[in-house]
């Protein structure tokens, strides 16, 4: 009885009862960039080429301890889930010891477990104001691997909203990856991929970095996709790091443009940490993502819903001491333009900076409130705020 008098609880808190005296449903999607969510212990990546790229166990993260245990071979060619079909190899993660107990981090399972508190407590308030619920769907970024989202998840905050994860390793140098968690009562996933990111340096040497996920299911019964990114840094520089956003801006836009193509129903939303601001060229020029929903057109038919706040000067984050707004939004036309009052529709989007994820002293006062000063653990967050959107429609009472 207590369990289904829960349950009921959570159903009912996902409505809204509007001025016009009518119910309407709510959701909201965000993403968080979660500064190095690590585990204590130092681990390598170990690739199955005997299973579909598609399972989480063909590339999945294994302790350095365990390698012993695992038959493998030798391996020097390029990191690729097409050229490691077959084969059974480890690949080390640069600084996979960084997070650890030994290590000048000293970094245990009290700093651990209060990370995991910290961002779990984030993430259950996002458009919580609005909705009465944490969010329905979350991107996360910087996890190292399956198990510290599954930890996320069991949060007091989280644990009672029932959250699935959605990951698949990357060949990125230092390990880090993307995911995805939902409240599973709420979203269906029908079909998750990844999408690898391939770049290459003037020596045809291969550039390693994070994947892009792809996901489809159907939110509250309704069709949607979910395009989650980590694009390559400004290391080196905005300009000369520039063509590798490019690249994934162009990967990301092949994407949601074959998803659009197959189901042209289907509602689009791209998020995540681009590197770039709303009015960066890979946006504007590769993605053709726009700014104003009359800019809208065959060519142009995604909408950047950061690009107001962007000019109202919000930022999510600050990089070498300017202020951007590299996390980000991005929805298809029928998400914007909708006619149909009984179908989602963005009803408001947020860049979330309640006053103690506000760094308040010191040389990075008004920055977010990191979780990492150097190798010192600040009790605090993470170097990036996290943005929602919170998706609306009218129920039939």
């Amino acid at each position: 009885m207590k369990k289904n008098l829960i349950l009921a609880v959570l159903y009912l808190s996902c409505f809204a009862y509007s001025q016009s005296g009518k119910f309407r449903r709510m959701a909201t999607i965000g993403f968080y960039n979660v500064e190095n969510l690590w585990d204590t212990i130092a681990s390598a990546d170990y690739i199955d080429g005997t299973l579909s790229p598609d399972n989480p166990k063909f590339h999945r993260s294994i302790s350095v301890d365990s390698i012993k245990y695992l038959p493998h071979e030798p391996y020097s060619g390029e990191w690729s889930d097409s050229k490691l079909k077959g084969k059974k190899v480890v690949r080390y993660q640069a600084f996979n010891d960084e997070f650890t107990p030994n290590s000048s981090k000293r970094y245990t399972t009290e700093l651990y477990h209060k990370k995991l508190q910290n961002s779990a407590k984030v993430i259950s308030e996002l458009g919580a104001s609005i909705t009465k619920s944490p969010p329905v769907i979350v991107g996360l970024l910087e996890v190292e691997n399956r198990q510290v989202v599954e930890d996320l998840t069991q949060q007091t905050p989280l644990k009672s909203y029932d959250y699935g994860v959605i990951h698949f390793n990357s060949y990125d140098f230092r390990g880090i990856d993307p995911a995805i968690i939902y409240q599973k009562r709420r979203f269906s996933p029908t079909y998750a991929t990844h999408k690898e990111l391939k770049l290459y340096k003037e020596d045809g040497k291969r550039e390693y970095t994070r994947d892009l996920l792809v996901i489809s299911g159907y939110l509250d019964g309704e069709k949607v996709a979910i395009f989650l990114n980590h694009w390559p840094s400004r290391r080196g520089g905005e300009a000369i790091s520039l063509p590798k956003r490019n690249a994934a801006a162009a990967l990301l836009r092949k994407q949601m443009d074959s998803v659009r193509a197959v189901e042209p129903n289907t509602k689009l939303i791209a998020m995540g940490d681009f590197n770039d601001d709303p009015v960066s060229s890979s946006i504007k020029d590769y993605l053709k993502a726009v700014g104003k929903p009359k800019q809208l057109s065959h060519e142009y038919p995604y909408l950047n819903l950061m690009y107001p706040l962007y000019k109202k000067g919000v930022a999510s984050l600050a990089y070498r001491d300017a202020p951007n707004l590299f996390d980000q939004i991005i929805v298809s036309e029928n998400l914007v333009k909708n006619t149909d009052p009984y179908t989602y529709s963005v009803y408001t989007t947020i860049v979330y900076a309640p006053n103690y994820l506000i760094n308040k002293e010191g040389n990075f006062k008004g920055y977010p409130f990191r979780s990492w000063d150097g190798d010192t653990f600040t009790g605090g967050y993470s170097d990036h705020f996290p943005v929602f959107t919170v998706l609306s429609k009218e129920v039939e009472r």
